[in-house]
């Protein structure tokens, strides 16, 4: 069974998270633990995640949110072998924290997909399009849900369970809609290939 690395971004996932909520439900799933929480910092946190995939025996899937995103593209540009794949969810922005030039700026070696919402306070949606663009990820777009978090209503977000079981069947999700994307099941999910 493939490893499942949970990576969390600023002040780590708290118990209603929806990273917390997998991990509890996964028994393949593991944290990257990182030694402060408080402090972003793309080499010592991508460090940190280097380390675990280090550890590992096969390539693992990477469930990273926010600035875990970040860390989660950084470290397996130097580990592309040891992924599997990658679930980034609500990417934070790379110029807010100075690190644009330290990320790769080409596709992915492994599948990927990005979810992304409309008014997220940490990456808007033309700057999210664009970093799915420049890594050849399939792009989600759930409308307006926030940083896509427990504060957002995120807590379990079994949607979000089954865009990741399809991402690891599949490689990649085909081009489709879904319905019930968000806390309430009312909003689409549109999957969109994008060229880069």
């Amino acid at each position: 069974m493939a490893v499942v690395l949970i990576v969390p971004g600023l002040h780590g996932s708290g118990p209603d998270h929806w990273q917390t909520w997998w991990q509890a439900e996964d028994t393949a799933a593991a944290r990257v633990e990182q030694d402060d929480w408080h402090a972003p910092d793309l080499e010592r946190w991508s460090a940190r995640v280097r380390e675990v995939l280090d550890r590992v025996v096969e390539p693992a899937w990477l469930v990273a949110h926010s600035f875990g995103c970040l860390a989660c593209v950084h470290a397996s540009a130097e580990r592309p072998e040891r992924v599997a794949g990658a679930l980034l969810v609500a990417p934070a922005n790379p110029d807010r924290f100075g690190v644009r030039s330290a990320l790769p700026d080409r596709p992915l070696p492994y599948p990927s997909l990005l979810v992304s919402s409309l008014n997220d306070p940490w990456l808007p949606s033309f700057d999210a399009l664009e970093w799915a663009d420049c890594w050849g990820s399939h792009l989600v777009d759930l409308g307006e849900a926030g940083h896509i978090n427990a504060e957002a209503g995120y807590g379990p977000w079994p949607q979000g369970r089954a865009l990741f079981r399809e991402l690891q069947e599949r490689g990649k999700p085909r081009d489709r809609s879904t319905p019930g994307a968000g806390p309430s099941g009312a909003a689409a999910i549109n999957f969109q290939k994008i060229r880069c």
